[in-house]
Formats: C-alpha cells, structure tokens, sequence
C-alpha cells in the first residue's frame, strides 16, 4: 500500500479505536489530519472565549511547515500506536 491508502485507512480506523483518546492525542490526530489535507493553518485565530476553535486552531499551527506526505506518515504512526 500507499501512503495515500495507508493515512486513508489510518483515518477509517481512528473512528473505531477501542478507548477515546485523551484530549491532547485528539488535537494531534486533528493537527495532523488537517495539515496532511490542507497544509498550513489559514485564517484568523479564534477568540479567546471560543476555547475549542482557538485549542484545534493553535494545534494545526505546531504543525506549519510539516510537508504533506510527513503529515500523513505520523498521523499513520499515531493511529498504529493507538492501537496497540
């Protein structure tokens, strides 16, 4: 397989882990998904009090400058970690 289909399945099996990540590993898999299919984080930041958009918007961010393919391979690693 691809890496392509690699990171597709990896993201078909996130959905069905056996336990819910932590919030932490959640905005990992959420900053690495986002940078793997849409590259750097756009946009303006989110306000202070909308704490979810600003916690999703400042992860992406740690992820600038990640190439695509990079992306792809350690939300694939994340994934595999996950379940074992």
């Amino acid at each position: 397989m691809g890496l392509k289909e690699d990171f597709e399945s990896a993201v078909s099996r996130s959905k069905q882990l056996r336990e819910k990540p932590a919030n932490d590993m959640l905005l990992k898999i959420y900053s690495l998904y986002k940078q793997a299919t849409e590259g750097d984080v756009s946009g303006d930041e989110p306000g202070m009090f909308d704490f979810v958009a600003k916690a999703k918007y400042q992860a992406w961010e740690e992820c600038r400058g990640l190439t695509s393919d990079d992306a792809m391979q350690q939300y694939v690693d994340l994934i595999t970690k996950l379940e074992a």
